[in-house]
């Protein structure tokens, strides 16, 4: 659990806050990378855990992951071809005058879709069910390991929400418009 906290928050050194003192270049390539290495931390709480419905519950969650980190990387390679780099401020600089989302409205909701998927929101939580007996790789959790699983998955939505908008909206975090978006 605190390998993937630790990962969810690694994800936030490539957002373009106003306070940052530095624009980070490969931004999208970290973003890439990061969400990646999630896997590991899932799969590694579904296996010492020690229990076999945990097990089979993090091998699921991983499987659902990789799948729709393969979408999740071919939108955003798109998205590099057409800002020409890697960085996530170049977003803003391409969508001063038309939105990424009205230019190219299928992509947004395949993005869209795929990030609800990748963050195991409604539609696509069969990963972690609550319906279900056991909840996925996350059953023999409790106290502060499961407050840091959930940490870093609500993390992870919200981060997911942020580069929607930089990505698909032309969020500019300096407006008062951009807190609107989100």
């Amino acid at each position: 659990p605190l390998v993937s906290f630790f990962m969810s928050l690694l994800l936030w050194m490539c957002m373009p806050f106003l306070v940052n003192l530095h624009s980070f270049n490969l931004g999208l390539l970290f973003f890439l990378c990061c969400t990646s290495l999630g896997v590991y931390s899932v799969m590694i709480a579904g296996w010492s855990s020690n229990s076999n419905y945990a097990l089979l519950g993090g091998l699921r969650a991983v499987a659902q992951t990789i799948s729709y980190e393969v979408s999740l990387a071919l939108i955003l390679l798109s998205m590099i071809f057409m800002i020409e780099g890697y960085n996530i401020m170049n977003f803003f600089i391409y969508q001063k005058y038309i939105w990424f989302f009205i230019l190219q409205f299928p992509l947004g909701l395949v993005w869209f879709t795929s990030s609800l998927a990748e963050t195991n929101r409604t539609p696509f939580d069969f990963a972690e069910g609550e319906s279900e007996l056991v909840s996925g790789f996350n059953v023999e959790y409790s106290s502060g390991g499961f407050a840091l699983i959930f940490l870093a998955e609500y993390s992870s939505i919200l981060f997911m929400s942020m580069l929607f908008v930089m990505i698909f909206m032309g969020g500019d975090m300096m407006s008062l418009f951009f807190y609107f978006k989100l």
